[in-house]
């Protein structure tokens, strides 16, 4: 990330900046340092990630983001030469204090998942053997991901009145439509089992991928959790990996075992060019239709990835690294959008969108 280099030595003064802008210049890299800091009577301990005059991001130690004002880095107090996050023992420890009694946490690869006791098997192999398949399927493409900074977490309730329960503190409100999330403020990952219903694969499994995903993207440089991708990217990403094929190519490697069939059919039934004329310049600059025509916009967001992942690999990898690799809290306004998704797949954009219709149009059936 590129930002304003403030602070110096054991005390820093993030907010004035003098020290760090002199030995790395006004526009360079903030060090990998660790620094603590106290806010409104608060103890704060991460990697400053970014910095203006306004607003500080750090990176806590157990993987959450910190969005502070500028004030709090007054008296920042440099306690590590580089950024150590939380030991999977440290984060254990901290995870059975929060969660309480009926719970074990299990760690498998990157992971550190909480879960009722005694479901080990259940869980943390599966999110590891995901984690690996998402790595491989963007190596396979050329497409290098970098490994997460701290443990990643993922929570198991038991059920949905317990998980109704724990998301109550969350931003956006959860209902009973909701069966998981993925927080990037806090980089958690929660979700609860459904049951071992005839429908459990397609319930339980599309949710836990679907959200993984999510979090896999966010802590390995696919997408950027201090300046958010487009929502289509995002969107088109996870739903992606819902199909077998692939976030399980392995097992599963046929052209028509990656199509995501439910938005594949969506996109039949509410992407019609005459009902959406001029679908595919709205879907990359307009985020308001996932409010106002949420089918459309995630059976688009998934046949746009889709189309893009399986035609033109190097250029959908090098248009992710792009919009990952934006400024803090920056926000793009949509004919930023439309430049940037233009200086990668061309700017003929009825051009792009017949191909894009045509690709969809053509693939195989069940």
């Amino acid at each position: 990330m590129r930002a304003i280099v403030l602070g110096c030595s054991a005390v820093m003064s993030l907010a004035a900046g003098h020290c760090f802008a002199a030995e790395f210049g006004a526009a360079g890299t903030l060090p990998d340092v660790m620094v603590a800091l106290e806010y409104e009577g608060k103890h704060f301990e991460g990697r400053p990630l970014a910095i203006d005059q306004r607003r500080i991001l750090l990176l806590g130690r157990d993987g959450r983001l910190w969005d502070l004002p500028a004030a709090a880095g007054n008296r920042a107090r440099q306690t590590a030469a580089a950024f150590r996050p939380y030991s999977p023992s440290e984060t254990r420890a901290a995870l059975l204090r929060e969660l309480g009694n009926g719970f074990e946490v299990s760690g498998a690869g990157f992971y550190m998942v909480a879960h009722p006791v005694g479901q080990r098997d259940r869980w943390a192999d599966r999110f590891d053997e995901f984690y690996r398949s998402f790595v491989h399927y963007f190596t396979v493409r050329g497409i290098a991901v970098d490994p997460p900074p701290t443990p990643l977490v993922a929570i198991v309730c038991r059920d949905a009145e317990e998980f109704a329960r724990r998301s109550a503190g969350q931003q956006a409100p959860v209902n009973a439509a909701v069966l998981g999330w993925y927080d990037a403020e806090t980089n958690r990952l929660m979700i609860y089992d459904r049951g071992r219903q005839s429908s459990y694969f397609s319930s339980t499994e599309a949710v836990l991928v679907h959200e993984a995903t999510h979090q896999a993207a966010f802590n390995t440089g696919i997408h950027s959790r201090w300046a958010m991708p487009p929502r289509w990217v995002a969107e088109g990403l996870a739903t992606m990996f819902e199909a077998p094929g692939v976030f399980d190519a392995r097992r599963h490697p046929r052209l028509s075992d990656r199509i995501n069939r439910m938005r594949c059919d969506d996109f039949a039934r509410f992407c019609d060019p005459q009902r959406t004329p001029d679908l595919l310049r709205t879907l990359v600059a307009d985020e308001s239709v996932f409010a106002r025509h949420p089918e459309t916009a995630y059976a688009a967001a998934w046949a746009l990835s889709f189309y893009l992942t399986e035609t033109m690999p190097a250029h959908y990898g090098r248009y992710v690294r792009l919009t990952a690799d934006q400024p803090a809290w920056n926000r793009q306004p949509p004919a930023e959008r439309l430049k940037q998704f233009s200086a990668v797949f061309g700017g003929d954009w009825p051009l792009l969108e017949a191909r894009w219709r045509r690709f969809v149009a053509e693939l195989p059936q069940r």
